[in-house]
């Protein structure tokens, strides 16, 4: 699959002057992608407060941690408001881009750093800024499309070359992937290369050099799998995880209960049994299991629908952008958003070693959602600018 080209695709490359905000109309903003934007949210909120409110009664109440994600929604609704004001266009420019990702890995390296990066369950993930803990990953996910997205607009840059186009693209994602692995969290690590991966591939890549690029991250994948006790612990309980219930597969074990409680039909909604206190991170990394136990099969598909929907209205904004940047940046923030679902629910479900990666517009994470959704609002723009 490539981006068609399209009129004007290479007359408002990244670097130049933005045209007039007067050419952005809200109403104009795709409706699909609006409308099942807000069902992603909507379900998403009820879905953690189902999930959450039994553990949360010991950190302040039943509806903590609904309250805290209440409150990254509100910094990603000021986000929003902000970015729906400004043509997208302006994004190009070097300085923000640039800006953006200089940011991005400056916090990422101080992670790294002992006593000031925050250690939770092993990883040291994030930053602590007062009584705020942030997630440099999450900003860095799509600080990485955005610098994509220019770099893969420039008229000198030329994909179908293995050493000269392609190759050098992957240096500044490898970069942040070899960051974020030093957390450790190879699942966004690895989502980071995969978008990578699919936004050359849009910019009309070889699928012959992808496959040598592909097969060397598989190689790097594995090696790093099998690098630790604990990795190769993981790695192997997945496949049996009843025979591991007692350390690596337990995680796993306690999420395929859940889906097997649920049946058809779910228990009805709050009334699944794994989240009390037998599943671990329901509000998190395995939220999808309680959507399963709670609303079953039936809601299990009606939620992967939504989502294949607004991946669906995603990359209709893309193709229809009548700049090659504009086209690049919805790809790309799409193909984030689906691989992060695909990846969370093939964990969760044991069709890959268990991992921690949230589920977007589900998981707890003021970080994630405040974050995704300025992303989301991105979409917007592009999808609401006159044709």
């Amino acid at each position: 699959m490539m981006l068609r080209p399209v009129r004007g695709a290479n007359e408002a490359l990244p670097g130049a002057a933005p045209r007039s905000t007067n050419h952005i109309r809200l109403k104009n903003v795709d409706r699909g992608l609006a409308v099942t934007f807000a069902l992603l949210m909507a379900v998403g909120l009820m879905t953690l407060y189902a999930a959450s409110y039994y553990n949360a009664q010991d950190n302040g109440g039943a509806l903590s941690e609904v309250t805290a994600q209440l409150l990254g929604i509100g910094v990603g609704a000021v986000a929003m408001a902000a970015v729906l004001r400004v043509d997208y266009r302006t994004l190009a420019r070097p300085a923000l881009c640039g800006g953006l990702l200089a940011v991005s890995v400056a916090m990422l390296a101080l992670v790294a750093v002992p006593g000031i990066g925050k250690m939770l369950n092993g990883s040291r993930r994030w930053l602590r800024l007062g009584p705020v803990s942030f997630q440099p990953s999450e900003l860095a996910k799509y600080a990485i499309i955005l610098y994509l997205a220019r770099a893969l607009s420039q008229k000198n840059r030329d994909v179908t070359r293995l050493f000269r186009g392609l190759v050098p693209l992957f240096i500044l994602p490898g970069l942040v992937f070899m960051l974020i692995l030093l957390q450790p969290n190879l699942s966004t690590a690895g989502s980071i290369l995969i978008v990578t991966a699919v936004m050359a591939m849009l910019a009309g890549a070889r699928w012959g050099h992808l496959g040598l690029i592909g097969a060397a991250g598989t190689a790097l994948g594995v090696f790093y799998a099998l690098s630790e006790d604990y990795r190769r612990a993981r790695l192997m309980s997945f496949r049996h995880p009843f025979d591991f219930m007692t350390n690596e597969g337990y995680q796993l074990s306690q999420s395929l209960l859940a889906f097997g409680s649920g049946g058809l039909f779910g228990m009805g909604p709050g009334m699944g049994r794994q989240k009390f206190a037998f599943l671990p991170y329901p509000e998190s990394d395995f939220i999808f299991a309680v959507v399963g136990e709670d609303t079953g099969w039936v809601g299990c598909m009606a939620v992967l629908a939504l989502f294949g929907a607004f991946l669906f209205f995603g990359l209709r904004v893309a193709m229809r952008c009548e700049d090659r940047f504009g086209s690049l940046l919805a790809g790309g923030i799409t193909c984030m958003i689906g691989v992060q679902c695909v990846l969370n629910v093939a964990v969760v479900i044991g069709m890959m070693p268990t991992t921690g990666l949230p589920l977007p517009f589900f998981s707890a994470g003021g970080t994630s959602i405040s974050i995704l959704m300025a992303a989301v609002a991105v979409l917007m723009n592009i999808s609401a600018a006159e044709k």
